[in-house]
């Protein structure tokens, strides 16, 4: 335990590290410091794939249906993420908005949250499912993730051009009609990821006979939030929307999924809080 907590923790310091090169890139162009921030990224992968390996060790499974390793596991996407958009032109905000994001959840996740028994041990019909609905709503939940960064960034180059600023930080910035892509590649993998997830959460409810939870406020919770994503697909579909309203049904189906993620404590579903 306290080799994987110096683990833990020495993953934080490199990636704070890491943060100051890659905002020193965002701030200026700077190779050396984009360089030097992707390497250092790489060595929080290993940090956190050792971390996670040990857990797996210790736990006797993957470990994944506590709150604590769930976000874990979803900052680490979050790295490999930054990591493949890293690559490309232009990205580099998207990157290092991702980045923070990771960290941030690195870091609360180790003052708020513990790595506590599995309190859906009792789930025994259902233990397989319960891992698919959780692997797929952590996959789903990055996906989302994903395209309300590029929501974000699209509602401040939107602003910037509407009002004639032009700077160096524009010209770094993917065009509006390649960030409104980007979003709906996103959701385009997210929303399916996040309905399956309900559809497995609804039939391990079914087989445990469990019918009260299906007015759970987290079930209610995320159907809503996938209803504002599959408006969104359809409309997008359609064409009746313009990116402008997109990004912001984007950004408001995100703020549910957060919203939804805070109702663990009264989730009866869930109970990840151990409450």
């Amino acid at each position: 335990m306290a080799s994987g907590m110096l683990i833990y923790d020495s993953m934080i310091y490199v990636f704070a590290l890491s943060l100051l090169f890659v905002f020193s890139d965002g701030i200026r162009r700077n190779a050396n410091a984009k360089r030097t921030g992707t390497g250092l990224l790489l060595v929080v992968v290993v940090l956190q794939l050792v971390f996670m390996g040990m857990r797996t060790w210790n736990e006797g499974h993957l470990p994944i249906f506590v709150t604590y390793d769930f976000l874990f596991l979803f900052s680490f996407i979050l790295v490999l993420i930054s990591l493949f958009l890293s690559r490309y032109q232009r990205s580099e905000f998207a990157v290092l908005l991702l980045n923070i994001i990771s960290f941030a959840v690195l870091v609360l996740n180790n003052i708020w949250m513990e790595p506590i028994d599995n309190p859906l041990g009792n789930w025994h019909t259902v233990h397989g499912l319960l891992l698919i609905h959780i692997a797929l709503a952590n996959l789903g939940f990055v996906a989302m993730t994903v395209a309300a960064v590029f929501s974000g960034l699209y509602l401040f180059l939107h602003r910037k051009l509407k009002v004639k600023k032009w700077n160096d930080t524009i010209k770094r910035l993917p065009s509006l009609e390649m960030m409104d892509r980007y979003t709906h590649m996103a959701l385009l993998i997210g929303t399916p990821l996040l309905g399956v997830s309900i559809v497995v959460a609804v039939i391990s409810i079914i087989a445990e006979e469990r019918w009260r939870l299906l007015l759970d406020t987290k079930v209610l919770m995320t159907a809503i939030a996938l209803c504002v994503y599959i408006v969104f697909l359809v409309s997008k579909r359609l064409n009746q929307r313009s990116g402008l309203v997109m990004a912001k049904w984007s950004l408001v189906g995100y703020t549910l999924l957060i919203l939804n993620f805070l109702l663990n404590s009264w989730s009866v579903f869930h109970q990840w809080t151990g409450e």
